[in-house]
Order: C-alpha cells, then structure tokens, then sequence
C-alpha cells in the first residue's frame, strides 16, 4: 500500500482538476449502454449518443461506473474523466458538468451540431484529506455527443418589396440578394450581413436559406423572417418556423445584420460620408489625417492609400473614422466579414496588415463587410518616356508623405506624350488623369518633367495628387 501512495503523488504532480463541486446531479439520458472497459477490477460503461440540445440540467451522464475495489476498507474514491490530456471532474454515478463537456466540444471541434467521438479514460483517486493518489486508470472508452446549436445554412438570400420594379418581382430567385459571410464556418461565425436600397416606404421583406434556392423552391420549410408580420423594429427575433414578413418603414439605404446561432438580427440606415479617416499606431494614435475616399455611394466603398508605420513597438494596428474624432462610430475588425491579401482583424478589435511597415493601398467596401490591403511593394512610372517598358522606380519619403523620383541624364524624364503611376509593377492598382486629382486607372498624364512627386494619402489634399518640374 505504500508503493500506491508513493507511486500516486508522483502522478499527482500532472493531473489537471477542473469544474466546482456540483450538488445538483443531472442525469438525462436512458439510452442503451454500450461495452463495458475495464476499470482495475471494476468497469466503465459509455452511454450512447448524447444530444446536449436535450440535456437540460447543470450535469449529463457520459458513463456506468462499477468502482475498483481496495483492501482498504474506509476506500472511497473520487474519479476524474480525461480527454485529450484534460481532465474533468465526474461522479461516481458517471456524471460530469455539461459546461465542461460543451466547452471541451466546441473548443476542440466547434459548434457545429454533428456527432463528436471523444476517446476519454477515467482515473480513481484516493485522497486522506491532505494528499490524493492515483489508484488506477481505465482502458480507453468513448463519449459521443452532439453540441447544441440550432440548424445554420451555408449562406442566406434576401428578396422582398425594395426589388420589384414594373419588370420583376423582387420575391424570386432570380433578384434574391446573398448576404455576405467570412471565409468560417457557419457555426464558429454565424453573422451574415447584407446592404439594399428602397426608394419606397413600407418595404416588406423574407430571408430564404440556401437550401431552398439550391431546390428552386423558394417558400420550402426553413424560410426566415420576424415572429409578427409586418414588423418594421430595427432589432428583433427571427424564426424559421411560421416566418412572417418584416417592413422597412422609410426609404433609404439599409445594413441588415442576422446572428443565426440566436436568430436575431439588426437593421441600420446608412449615409456613406465622403471619407473615412486613418488613425492607427503610425502617429501613436494621435493623428486622422490620412484618408479614403468614397469612390461607390450605393455601395459604400472607399479606396486610398495609407502610410503604415509602427514608432511605439505597439503593433501595426490601425482603425478608420467616419467623422474626425469620434470613436463612437468608428470602423474596427467586427465591421468585416472578409480580409483580404495583407488585411487582418486583431482580437482587440483593431485592424491591422501581416505585411509589416509601408505604404498601402486600402479598398473598404462597407456594405458588404470586405477590407483589401495591398502592400506597394514598387511605386514606379510608366509611359511614352520608356516605350511603355517596365517601370521608372519612386522611393517613399516618409517625411513628406510622398514617393519621389528625379531622373538624371541622359533620361529625359517623363514627357507630354503620356505616362501614368502604377503599382507593384501592374496595371491592377494605376493612377492617371489630372495632376491635381489623380484617380484609379485614369487617363494618362502629359505633364512633361525631371522631378516627380505622388502624394498618396490625402494627407494635406482631399485628392491624390503629383508634382512635375
């Protein structure tokens, strides 16, 4: 007996003990059992499936326990309950905390309401009020459960009044408008967010799930839409059962938000502003003069070029304003559904790029939850001066905000038979038109010079400008 207590404080220095004493033992399930596994002498029986939408106690039974016998006569054990090196607190009647169950479920595997086969053993420990040891392990059985979520289609559609005109019906398929959703899984991001227009008053509206549209059979079971018809509240329930009309009360732009693992959803009227500002670890988060412009009123999209710099050793984070100053209303990593190229939400809410000090080009589109950062690898010219041929190199001058270059003989510089600005080597980002109010893919440029200067950021101009000389 003294080798076992030896032996089990040895093995006491690793276990992992979760979960509070519970008094109030659930016991939910009346399924069959299935084969028994060995426990010492004694033998631990798994319960069948466990659906934890029906589990609706603190604790669910996961197993049968006949307890390991001792040639002690005051043994009595506690058992723990271990999965994929955690462990967990279970009784001697095998039941466990359901949170604890949930929690190592959907940490592991995620919400997702499908059948999760837990390989799990369980220890019996002996304690005397000041130490415990390990009396024995079971073979390895399994738990099966299912997490508890409610059913979340792979994508969502809207229809309703705002799309009819004299020629089509705006409750089809063939207008029905997809809310947009990240790259995630349904179950571990349940937020779609779609944005419309109506120019009329008392606009009704339904939300039809994927699966429906795949059957073209738009009004099948599953139909989403308010609990009342007719509902025009900004902030509501949904349902999937019985799915009623709800109303957009005014005309207007409209961002409509649904949380499929609650079923609410949100509707926010929406003025696109002509800018968004910049304010972010460049400045040590004191300056919002860097800006995007709106280049899309319906859709509300911004492009532009920021200057992206970390001085403080905070990270390269960042967060846009839609009017100076005010954080109330600011754009942050929940406003996106999609980050694209070197664009990354933080977890602290923040924006942020995985590409490091630059220079970027930014495209927000805020009605559809996406964010493109693209780092300017190469700012060069391009144009008659070089046979259309490769680009003549700009650097940045990060005191001026500017990309710079001045040529030197025998090139003669850019000249009045035309150039442009173009980036990283491509004409998928260029810059064009006027000198003073430079614009993507614009016309060519026909300022003929030596020395070129691009202002980027909007800094100190509401446009994107350039100096020849």
């Amino acid at each position: 007996m003294i080798k076992k207590i030896l032996l089990g404080m040895t093995l006491l220095m690793s276990m992992v003990s979760c979960t509070e004493d519970y008094t109030d033992w659930g016991n939910p399930q009346s399924n069959p059992q299935e084969e028994a596994v060995s426990f010492g002498d004694g033998s631990v029986t798994p319960v069948d499936v466990i659906n934890l939408a029906n589990v609706k106690t603190e604790k669910v039974k996961v197993a049968s326990i006949v307890a390991p016998t001792s040639s002690d006569a005051a043994y009595t054990p506690n058992y723990k309950i271990n999965f994929d090196g955690q462990s967990f607190d279970i009784d001697a009647d095998g039941n466990m905390a359901k949170a604890d169950l949930v929690n190592y479920i959907t940490n592991k595997y995620g919400k997702r309401p499908k059948e999760r086969d837990i390989d799990a053993t369980l220890d019996a420990w002996q304690s005397n009020g000041s130490t415990a040891v390990k009396m024995v392990t079971s073979e390895t059985f399994q738990v099966k459960a299912i997490p508890e979520a409610p059913f979340i289609d792979a994508a969502y559609y809207l229809v309703g009044d705002m799309f009819t005109t004299d020629d089509v019906n705006g409750w089809t398929k063939g207008v029905a408008k997809a809310f947009n959703h990240s790259e995630k899984d349904v179950y571990d991001d349940p937020i779609f967010t779609v944005s419309f227009e109506t120019t009329k008053a008392d606009q009704y509206w339904k939300i039809i799930p994927k699966k429906n549209i795949d059957a073209d059979d738009l009004w099948a079971p599953g139909v989403v839409g308010p609990k009342v018809d007719g509902d025009d509240s900004m902030t509501g329930a949904l349902t999937n059962g019985e799915a009623k009309a709800g109303k957009i009360a005014k005309a207007g732009k409209y961002k409509l938000t649904i949380n499929m693992m609650d079923y609410s959803y949100t509707i926010e009227e929406v003025n696109y502003d002509p800018f968004i500002y910049f304010i972010g670890s460049t400045d040590g988060w004191k300056s919002n003069d860097q800006k995007l412009a709106l280049v899309d009123d319906a859709k509300g999209v911004y492009t532009g070029y920021v200057y992206l710099a970390d001085p403080n050793g905070a990270g390269f984070e960042f967060k846009f304003q839609r009017a100076k100053d005010n954080w109330e209303t600011a754009i942050g990593a929940s406003t996106f559904v999609t980050f694209k190229e070197s664009a990354i939400g933080v977890a602290n809410g923040n924006l942020g790029v995985k590409d490091g000090k630059g220079v970027y080009y930014m495209d927000v589109n805020l009605s559809e939850g996406t964010i493109t950062a693209t780092k300017i690898e190469t700012m060069g010219m391009i144009g008659g001066f070089n046979n259309w041929d490769g680009d003549a190199p700009m650097t940045w001058n990060a005191e001026e905000y500017c990309f710079e270059a001045t040529f030197e003989a025998p090139n003669v510089g850019v000249t009045a038979d035309g150039w442009k600005f173009r980036v990283n080597g491509d004409w998928a980002i260029n810059l064009g038109g006027s000198i003073n109010n430079l614009t993507a893919g614009g016309d060519n440029i026909t300022v003929a010079g030596k020395t070129v200067k691009l202002y980027p950021t909007r800094k100190t101009k509401d446009n994107i400008y350039c100096t020849v000389e």
